[in-house]
């Protein structure tokens, strides 16, 4: 068997998924608990506001700093670290509050650990899943970035299901149990192939992609995308409690879970009707959408069609992210590594922004977040410009 996952592209594939369901729970797993941690250790909204940023921001760090060390250790070695760092920095966010003296440090630096796992996987697997030899890449790519919405479910429905029947009180425990997660499929990148994309390397290769117009356009995209998507995602728990007046219960299900759902459906959606539709205008009403669900969320006193915009808007950001990698792949095949580091490191500024414009807003509003949902609607109109300029750049 052993001998059989090593020849097994398709395997890697499947590691791959498992390695966004990773992911999905570095990222989602903590904001189920901001209303329980700002309870149990007394911190603001602000320094809730941090810790997403703090997260978002490493992950964006080890972004910048991947393209230099990755192709050097290899993707293999990587891979497992990224997996192995996760499942440490899940467990400290169990332990390590109750442990440092000061308990939001404790987790700032349980944050900081399990980000850099997070972030080493948003440079490795897309590249390790292009590399694989498949067919119809885009529709792979958005199936592979699906994974991450199925994941960003399963968290949240076996969370809640948890606090209902062990209790909330309780979610150290369950802290242990997702880190189960990247432990297993570390075991299991350790048996398949794990091929590596080729690229121009060096200062070369990076050169001539700053040198690259398309290549910037793909860093607005990736910035807008990942601003848009966490803005909501990462709020949406809190949002429904404290915002919308709904129990924590109902909150998390009607809030980030149908969020999260939505945005799995997108990107199934595309994976099946990739042939049939073309990428970039799925985008540009992908982002009318995702405007029109800011602007519900944020203007709307009924908490029904406060929940529905957060839905929507699940939806609506499902093929940014993996659009703009399919695009960037498309136009600058040489790109390799580096690409793929540089536009995930864009990415994850957004991922922090997005959120922390939110936060920031809704702190200087009186904790109001619908008002800091109303600033952020700039993200997804940004990315509807850039859009609407490229499909204009290649038409003449």
């Amino acid at each position: 068997m052993r001998q059989t996952l090593r020849n097994n592209h398709q395997h890697t594939v499947y590691a791959c998924f498992i390695g966004y369901v990773v992911q999905a729970v570095v990222n989602n797993f903590a904001p189920l608990l901001f209303v329980m941690l700002s309870r149990q250790y007394h911190i603001s909204v602000e320094q809730i506001s941090i810790l997403i940023s703090v997260n978002f921001g490493v992950q964006l760090l080890v972004d910048f700093l991947s393209s230099g060390f990755v192709d050097r250790i290899g993707y293999k070695k990587s891979v497992l670290l990224a997996h192995f760092l996760a499942a440490t920095g899940l467990i400290a966010f169990a332990f390590f509050p109750g442990i440092f003296s000061n308990s939001f440090a404790g987790l700032l630096a349980a944050v900081s650990i399990y980000a850099v796992g997070g972030g080493l996987l948003e440079v490795l697997i897309s590249p390790i899943v292009e590399a694989c030899p498949t067919e119809r890449k885009e529709a792979v790519m958005s199936l592979l970035h699906s994974f991450y919405c199925w994941g960003h479910a399963g968290v949240i429905v076996l969370s809640t299901l948890f606090f209902v029947t062990v209790g909330i009180e309780h979610w150290k425990l369950l802290a242990v149990v997702w880190a189960l997660i990247p432990i297993f499929n570390m075991v299991y990148f350790f048996l398949v192939p794990v091929p590596s994309l080729k690229g121009e390397e060096g200062l070369r290769g990076v050169g001539n992609l700053f040198k690259n117009p398309s290549f910037w356009l793909m860093i607005v995209f990736m910035l807008c995308a990942g601003a848009s998507e966490q803005g909501v995602s990462q709020w949406a728990s809190a949002f429904a409690e404290e915002g919308l007046g709904v129990s924590k219960t109902i909150g998390d299900l009607a809030g980030p879970l149908t969020f999260a759902l939505l945005m799995g459906s997108s990107r199934l959606f595309y994976a099946k009707c990739s042939e049939k539709i073309k990428l970039e205008k799925y985008m540009i009403f992908s982002t009318l959408l995702c405007i029109a669900s800011y602007l519900l969320i944020s203007l709307t006193d009924s908490s029904l069609l406060g929940l529905f915009g957060c839905a929507v808007c699940g939806f609506s950001v499902g093929v940014m992210w993996p659009g703009t990698f399919s695009i960037a792949a498309k136009i600058m095949k040489s790109g390799g590594t580096a690409m793929f580091a540089f536009l995930a490191l864009a990415g994850d500024l957004g991922c922090a922004s997005g959120p922390g414009v939110v936060g920031w807003v809704a702190e200087r509003a009186n904790g109001n977040l619908k008002t800091g949902m109303l600033v952020a609607v700039l993200f997804p109109i940004v990315l509807l410009i850039g859009l609407l300029f490229a499909g204009r750049q290649k038409q003449e």
